[in-house]
């Protein structure tokens, strides 16, 4: 697993120590709902992987949902 010193990034291993969590997705948007966004972090290469699979899926449902 590569380290992301993104600001982004720095956010979600954050919450996820904070929740004590393994794997963790938050979802982003900005004020005027131009930008959506997501990020995830997993504890470990294999979790990373996994987390980016669900990310993706939440991030998709999230776009439907915002353009209705």
């Amino acid at each position: 697993m590569t380290w992301n010193p993104s600001p982004e990034v720095r956010v979600v291993r954050d919450a996820a120590e904070k929740l004590d969590a393994d794997m963790c997705v938050v979802i982003f948007v900005n004020a005027k709902k131009e930008r959506i966004g997501y990020v995830s972090y997993g504890a470990n290469a294999a979790l990373c992987a996994e987390t980016k699979k669900l990310a993706d899926h939440c991030y998709e449902a999230a776009k439907k949902w915002f353009e209705q």
